[in-house]
């Protein structure tokens, strides 16, 4: 018996030649306003994956989840009559193939070519209809040129507070152009691991250790570049509104940027003073202590000799924490006294000035007003170190007044007595303001985005330092590309690799170059914009191009953006940023780049566990192909339930989704005696039947309204009752099987190409418009009539919804069986429920 016998069908020669007939004929190739084929009557849809990182593994069948949600509405789109735009690239500079070239002395370039290759092979494979000719790697120098170049645009910016947009530096007016540029350096404290040689994010960091390796990672002071985030907070927040992404999606983003509202007030220390923000400054009276990061600069002016050592080894122990450890609530509080007193401005009190890990250098001013009494984390800690706990809001009923954290009334405070808190913090702010002590403040949780790696696989900045000075270099100059090293190991000192090399560190006589590069997140900042113009060499996205595949009447450009929750702030939040610095400087046309945002779900294992390699759970796609073929992958994939849910694996459902597409093969084609696939003599040019019709039209109305709404499983299952509603009938029409193969075509289009050429269909299939339905055909005209003896069932039958009583009753006692059933027996009565039933009583 040969191999193609003993496939259900033969997907493994039809899906490669379709995959060939793509390639050779480019089907998928969006054109360019002005460009040949462009049709400027179509409106246009932009349907876009979050882009991978080409790692060596290759992928798994989780990945594809989204990238096939979006295959079927891109192919949909374009048989609705749209220019679809469905591109894929690279997010490809990144730690691995860094770490990989210290190990192997392979240059990261190489490493990266051979990953991508392996991917771009296993994403053929699936059938998806990429325009491939768009494609691109964040680590082409065509491509990080202009990532350098949007830096550039960015670092000669600033924003202007009576515009609340970013301008070019030149319009500002201060003495110091460097105080508001978006982009600058400063002396931050970051999660610096030695092993890695490198600064990470919080979120790169695990449990005081570097997610990628495990490595120790200490807190310790660098010089970094940085990006004014914080300057667009309000816009990131309030210009949410128009988008149509998830509600949670949106929470996260806005607690992640935590706006507050509150004051600034100022307390002595001697002839210094530290500034606080609190969102509750009718608490002042009730602020016992106050307690300070461990990293606040002031801390060595005011400490006391006795306190010194104490605070020292306190520091170098907080050093070791990530901000996450030194927050989570659930942890014992800890501190050291500085000896140090400040003065609180409303009762001229002394009150001792602590340290404690629970307050972060990074967020407000890196000291707090502790007011115990209605504070849960103060509240925990004076009780450890039996420092004053003083009541000042009576709250409502009788509800415990200590640690009560919400609206009550003011007491123990002589200026804002018997307020109620609204009010009392609306008068204690302007008692402040008019003594020159605090003022009314809005703060937020967001921090400057810290922006520069000590790696050597990333965007170098295109940036001199002269006399202590950094400069921008010239656009003619760039790309600026990373030059090749001996090894690529850490330094060790906290210098980045690139300071190896000697020679293109050196710019000119007095000029050195910058040797930090910029962190992945860049890459992937404005991608989507180079799609729409992947090869121009001389902007970096056309107006043209730009004004047409983002525009429309929304505020976001991209009209469908599906990829994972991990991205749910960090990638979204920073491509927002970037996106509104270009609006704003007019390089394009929206001010927000993602209209419609959809999250998938993850794929489990099939031992319902995230998949991993230590888990040893991983389903490589490859093997699912090659068993089942991809069409069988794709389906599965959708038909494993919804779209944004978790789901685990299952090969015996791979198994049910290819034996489905067997038998939609089967209704159309079917084996002559030597064992080939031919087209079966019951397909046929005959009239469809009523009810043939009427499933028809209700599979094109469901699977139409379930791609709409991604509701990719049930669309499915519609199709699979079409396929046994025809499969016992003795001629398949041609009529019927036409737009069903478009309807089947999204989702299996190696299969609906394949028999839509088998029955020498018109032209090609993925040119063919979506099929319409006609509501008229939708109206249930019978019904089923369940028919009961005595109460019990014995048989159905189906009638016309105009049928009356008496003929419903007629058709019943007509029915074979139940003449049977009541030969020789007395009808005493039959009782008729139009619609429903028939219950004969004996």
């Amino acid at each position: 018996m040969s191999s193609e016998r003993r496939k259900p069908y033969p997907f493994d020669q039809i899906e490669p030649k379709w995959q060939a007939i793509w390639d050779e004929r480019q089907i998928f190739h969006a054109p360019n306003p002005g460009a040949k084929n462009f049709d400027a009557a179509k409106p246009k849809f932009y349907v876009l994956d979050m882009f991978p990182y080409p790692s060596g593994a290759g992928l798994h069948v989780g990945h594809p989840e989204g990238y096939t949600a979006t295959d079927i509405i891109a192919r949909y789109k374009r048989m609705r009559g749209f220019n679809v735009l469905n591109p894929m690239g690279w997010d490809a500079f990144g730690l691995p193939a860094e770490q990989y070239a210290i190990k192997s002395g392979q240059h990261p370039a190489v490493t990266t070519r051979e990953n991508v290759a392996k991917f771009k092979s296993q994403l053929k494979r699936i059938g998806f209809s990429y325009d491939w000719h768009r494609e691109i790697n964040t680590t082409d120098p065509r491509y990080f040129k202009w990532t350098q170049w949007i830096f550039l645009q960015i670092y000669n910016s600033w924003l202007n507070p009576k515009t609340n947009k970013a301008e070019p530096i030149k319009t500002y007016r201060g003495k110091n152009p460097d105080e508001v540029r978006l982009a600058y350096v400063a002396d931050v404290l970051v999660n610096w691991c030695p092993e890695l040689g490198t600064v990470l994010a919080n979120e790169e960091v695990v449990d005081g250790k570097s997610e990628v390796g495990g490595f120790p990672v200490v807190r310790r002071p660098m010089r970094q570049w940085m990006l004014r985030i914080t300057a667009y907070a309000e816009r990131l927040i309030d210009e949410l509104e128009g988008l149509d992404w998830p509600q949670g999606i949106k929470l996260l983003q806005r607690n992640w940027i935590g706006r507050s509202e509150g004051a600034e007030v100022d307390f002595k220390i001697d002839d210094k003073k530290i500034r606080v923000f609190t969102t509750r400054p009718d608490t002042l009276y009730g602020a016992t202590y106050m307690v300070l990061a461990p990293e606040h600069s002031l801390i060595d002016l005011i400490v006391t000799e006795e306190q010194w050592p104490a605070v020292r080894d306190y520091r170098e122990k907080t050093a070791r924490k990530s901000d996450l450890e030194r927050t989570e609530l659930a942890k014992e509080k800890t501190g050291v006294f500085t000896g140090a007193y400040a003065i609180n401005p409303v009762n001229d009190e002394k009150i001792p000035i602590w340290i404690a890990d629970y307050v972060l250098l990074g967020y407000g001013t890196g000291a707090i007003m502790a007011v115990p009494a209605h504070d849960e984390r103060d509240l925990e800690f004076a009780r450890k170190f039996n420092l004053p706990i003083r009541q000042v809001v009576q709250p409502p009923g009788d509800e415990e007044p200590i640690g009560f954290v919400g609206d009550g009334v003011a007491i123990n405070s002589p200026i804002i007595d018997g307020l109620p808190s609204r009010e009392a913090i609306r008068k204690i702010t302007a008692w402040l303001e008019e003594r020159g002590l605090g003022k009314r403040a809005i703060n937020y949780k967001l921090r400057d985005w810290l922006f520069s790696r000590q790696r050597y696989w990333g965007e170098p900045f295109p940036i001199v330092w002269e006399d202590g000075k950094h400069r921008a270099l010239d656009e003619s100059e760039l790309p600026v590309v990373p030059p090749p090293l001996e090894d690529y190991k850490p330094t060790g000192t906290g210098e980045p690799p690139l300071a190896k090399a000697k020679d293109w560190i050196r710019y000119s006589k007095k000029a050195v170059r910058e040797t930090n590069v910029m962190p992945q997140w860049a890459g992937s900042c404005w991608y989507y914009l180079r799609f729409c113009d992947s090869h121009n060499d001389k902007r970096f996205v056309s107006e043209k191009a730009e004004k047409y595949w983002m525009g429309g009447g929304k505020p976001g450009g991209v009209d469908l953006y599906v990829g994972g929750t991990e991205h749910a702030v960090l990638h979204l939040l920073y491509a927002r940023f970037w996106h509104k610095v270009l609006f704003d400087l007019g390089y394009v046309s929206k001010s927000e780049p993602f209209q419609r945002l959809v999250n998938q779900g993850i794929i489990l294992g099939e031992d319902n566990q995230k998949m991993s390699k230590s888990r040893g759970n991983i389903v490589n796609p490859d093997d699912v192909i090659e068993q089942y073929g991809a069409d069988a992958f794709r389906c599965y994939e959708m038909f494993m339930g919804p779209l944004e849910q978790m789901k685990p694996w299952s090969m015996r459902g791979v198994e049910g989704i290819a034996r489905f597409l067997a038998r939609v093969w089967r209704l159309m084609m079917s084996e002559n005696q030597a064992g080939q696939w031919e087209l079966s003599p019951a397909v046929q040019e005959v009239d469809l039947t009523n009810p043939q019709r009427k499933i028809l039209h209700a599979t094109t109305k469901k699977v139409t309204d379930d791609i709409e709404s991604l509701s990719f499983n049930t669309a499915i299952s519609q199709m699979m009752i079409f396929v046994n509603a025809f499969t016992t009938a003795q001629t398949i029409p041609i009529s019927a099987m036409q737009p069903f193969l478009v309807l089947l075509n999204p989702f299996a289009p190696h299969l609906s190409s394949e028999l839509w050429e088998k029955l020498k269909l018109p032209g090609q299939i993925t040119e063919q418009p979506w099929p319409g339905f006609d509501e008229r055909f939708l109206v249930e005209d019978e019904v089923e009539i369940v028919i009961q003896m005595n109460g019990k069932v014995r048989d159905r039958m189906k009638m016309s919804i105009q049928a009356s009583e008496e003929e419903i009753k007629n058709a019943a006692l007509a029915l074979p069986k139940i003449q049977e059933l009541t030969a020789g027996k007395q009808i005493r009565k039959v009782v008729v429920i139009p619609k429903k039933l028939v219950n004969i009583v004996l």
